[in-house]
This record gives structure tokens, C-alpha cells and sequence, in this order.
């Protein structure tokens, strides 16, 4: 598969890192040198230094012989160009990332009749994750598939959880009440993400990744030692594009919501567009002014500005105040994995969010949605079988998956399933797979 990338940013780069793991043809365009010599450095993908959105390069380079078109770089309005000049030229699929959310949720174009086969918002991601993350106040991540029919839930087992001591096995045994399917921990003593066995023992802090329907959904609270707490009040801070939007989608929620926004402008034009929400003008980053607006009193804290450091500082001291639950926004893809290290619940990155939302359409198989978790580099796919698979009625335990894969649920006829090993994989069936980078195209062959 010949894939094109504009734009060598994070998100570029993030996704031609993904593709490495498998033999891909990549190429990847930009007219940063610094940023091309720092994938080139990392990655084995064939790096361009211009501009995409020309047609003589695209040509050069052969863009009708492209299987997929990613433009991805930080101007809306370029990707907008590629994408289209680029399905002129002959790509046979082109994916934009673009900010405006008029282009999602505008019925008068067909951006795929201008030649955009898919439009790609980080902001809108990003704040949809966030709305899902408010209502899991136990967990620190959270993923829904059919509609909440089935779901994997990842959270820090306190040292209360029933699970420390229990082996995998042991706790199926003894909370057989429950339905549920360990699919990954990512260990307390070296940060290491494992597929766990039947022999592998719970430990405190461990982050653990569940999957269950929505039956036993509200039951996995006692497993990890934490209840779930009725979210009512909410403090954002940062009237960016993902704030306005996060607001917006709770107050839909009937959930009271207080925004700060440090920019009188952007304050007022907030509080006129919204008048269900509180807004309230300030810098977020002064505690007093916090104090004063009762943050001791709120049950989440959401900090999406700019700053990615005031992000985080500004959750630590939500957290200190006893605020339940607090999500942070950064850029910096690295921090992502030292949330629970820094007693922050979940950070959140919407370039992350982006390429999860595009690498499903370059997965092989019958993928219906993809996601990443936000504390592991893995991925979570829903593939659908179909009547050709190796895998139809061959029962888990007889499939030789990879060590490094485990499926995590099925559904059928609409119905949620658990995927143990007596567990016979039938046509059209649904199923939930989680793997760690490596074993995609392993994973993959399964469902071709």
C-alpha cells in the first residue's frame, strides 16, 4: 500500500511511526528540512522536502499511484488543497484534517464530490472524548463501542481494590458475578503495557484495561476500588475551540458549567453565543481567582488552553482542592504517558485523537472503528467477519493469535458477547481486538 503524508508535524509523524510497524511504502512531504530530518532520523518512510500542494511535485512523486492521501499539516486551508488537488491527480482515497466545524456538519457540500473522501476534526475529537471521560468518574479512560453495548474502561487500582494479590484466573473465579475480559495492564513496577495471562498477579497502581457490557458496566467500580461519583458541576478552563465545544456538549448534558477564559473578547463572545453556561473572564492560573469561583466545589476540572503546562499545573491544583476527577490538555505527545505519575486523571492529546480517528481507514480487514488508549501505545479495533475469514467458526482457543493480542468482546445480532476461549466466531460478527503496535498486521490477516 502506497500511502502519501503532508505534513511532518505530530500527527505525520505519529502516523507514519504507526506504518513503520508494518510494510507499508510511505512517503512524507513538507518544507520544514528540521522536521523531515527528525523523521528520517527515527523512521524508515522516504521523506520530501516541498511544498504538497504542488501539482508538479504530486505528480513527480507519482500521487496517482497513491492508495491514500493524508494531509495533515497544521493549515486547514492547505490540507483542504492537497486533499482535492490530490484526488484530482488520481489518489484513490484522500482524508483532510480541518478545524471548521462547519465543513462536519454542513448538508449543502459533498466535500467527497470535490474530491475529500474524509474530513478529520482534532477539536471536535477531542471534545467528545472529553464529554465520554466526564461521565466515567472512576475510570481514566474510556472507549465505546455500539453505543455503550460494550466498552473498555481503563483505570488505577487503589490499594482497596478487591483484585491486589488475585491472579487473573482468581478474580474471574471469584467475581464470576461480573462479566469482563482483561485485555491489558500496563505494570506499576516498570510501566511495561502486557497482554495479561490467567497466571498474572494484580498489584497497586496497576493500570487496567477491562472490557464489559453494559450489564456489569456500573459492577467493575468494587474491582478497582473506587465508586463512581453523580457529575454535576464542572469547571473548564480555556475558551479554545475544544473548550467551547466541551461546554457545549455538557450543558446538553444538563450538567452545570463554568467556563474561564482569560481573553475579555473571546469571554464575552462565549457568554453571548452560550447563556446556560457561566463565564467567567480571568486567568485560570491564578489560585485565589480559582478559590473564588469555588473550585473546591466542583466534580471535574477540565483544562484545555493553549499551554499545555498550564494545563497540567492548573489540574494539579483542582486535584489538590479535592476536585474528583481532572483532564488536562497538552500538545506534547510525550506527556501522555505520565498522567498517573503526576496525580492528573487522564491527559488528553487531539493529534492523538486524529490519527486514531485516520488510521482506520488505512487498517486492512473490515475495520468498523479504532481507537487509542490514552496510557499505552496500543491500538483497539472492531473488526467485522466476514463469510470468507480463516477465523469463522473456529472457536478462540484454536486461532493461533499472537501473544502480543487479545480479543475483547464480541457483538452479534446487535447482542454483547464475551470472547473467552469456547467463544466460535461466526459471520457478520463484530469483534473487539486489542494489540500492542507490533502485532497489527498479524492481527489484520485474521480478518482479510
Amino acid at each position: 500500500m502506497k500511502i502519501i503524508i503532508a505534513g511532518a508535524g505530530d500527527v505525520g509523524f505519529h502516523l507514519a511511526k504507526l506504518l513503520s510497524y508494518e510494510s507499508q511504502d510511505i512517503y512524507i512531504i513538507d518544507k520544514n528540512t528540521e522536521k523531515l530530518n527528525y523523521v528520517s532520523s527515527k523512521l524508515d518512510v522516504i521523506t520530501i522536502k516541498g511544498d504538497a500542494t504542488s501539482i508538479k511535485l504530486l505528480k513527480e512523486y507519482k500521487v496517482n499511484e497513491a492508495d491514500i492521501l493524508l494531509a495533515v499539516t497544521e493549515s486547514p486551508e492547505v490540507n483542504f488543497t492537497i486533499a482535492v488537488l490530490g484526488k484530482k491527480l488520481g489518489a484513490k482515497k484522500t482524508i483532510a484534517r480541518i478545524s471548521n466545524p462547519e465543513f462536519l456538519k454542513n448538508d449543502m457540500v459533498n466535500f467527497v464530490e470535490l474530491g475529500i473522501d474524509s474530513i478529520i476534526s482534532p477539536e471536535e475529537l477531542a471534545a467528545n472524548e472529553i464529554k465520554m471521560l466526564v461521565h466515567q468518574s472512576a475510570f481514566n479512560d474510556s472507549i465505546e463501542f455500539e453505543n455503550g453495548s460494550l466498552n473498555i474502561l481503563g483505570g488505577l487500582l487503589s490499594n482497596t481494590s478487591p483484585l491486589i494479590g488475585l491472579s487473573v484466573q482468581e478474580s474471574k473465579n471469584k467475581f464470576n458475578d461480573i462479566e469482563f475480559i482483561i485485555i491489558a495492564i500496563k505494570s506499576a513496577d516498570n510501566h511495561q503495557t502486557i497482554i495479561p495471562r490467567g497466571h498474572t498477579v494484580f498489584k497497586v497502581n496497576d493500570q487496567v484495561y477491562f472490557s464489559t457490557n453494559a450489564t456489569s458496566f456500573n459492577k467493575l467500580h468494587k474491582l478497582i476500588g473506587k465508586e463512581q461519583h453523580h457529575i454535576k458541576d464542572v469547571m473548564i478552563l480555556g475558551g479554545s475551540r475544544v473548550g467551547e465545544k466541551s461546554a457545549r456538549n455538557l450543558c446538553h448534558e444538563n450538567l452545570n458549567v463554568k467556563l474561564i477564559e482569560s481573553k475579555k473578547e473571546r469571554a464575552f463572545e462565549l457568554a453571548e453565543k452560550y447563556p446556560s453556561i457561566l463565564v467567567v473572564h480571568g486567568d485560570g492560573r491564578n489560585v485565589d481567582l480559582l478559590e473564588e469561583e469555588n473550585i473546591s466545589q466542583m466534580d471535574v476540572f477540565i483544562a484545555v488552553t493553549g499551554n499545555s503546562e498550564t494545563n497540567i499545573m492548573s489540574s494539579l491544583v483542582a486535584k489538590s482542592k479535592g476536585v474528583k476527577k481532572t483532564i488536562a490538555m497538552v500538545e506534547n505527545m510525550d506527556y501522555i504517558n505520565i498522567s498517573k505519575t503526576i496525580g492528573i486523571d487522564t491527559l488528553i492529546n487531539k493529534k492523538l485523537l486524529a490519527v486514531s480517528s485516520i488510521f482506520k481507514h488505512i487498517r486492512k480487514g473490515n475495520v468498523l472503528a479504532l481507537a487509542n488508549l490514552h496510557n499505552i501505545d496500543a491500538e483497539v479495533l472492531e473488526f467485522e467477519v466476514n463469510e470468507n475469514s480463516i477465523i469463522v467458526n473456529k472457536q478462540i482457543k484454536d486461532l493461533s493469535i499472537t501473544s502480543k493480542a487479545v480479543f475483547g468482546g464480541a457483538i452479534r445480532n446487535g447482542k454483547p458477547l464475551m470472547t473467552f476461549g469456547d467463544f466460535q466466531l461466526q459471520p457478520n460478527d463484530k469483534i473487539i481486538v486489542f494489540c500492542l503496535p507490533e502485532a497489527i498486521s498479524e492481527v489484520e490477516k485474521l480478518f482479510s
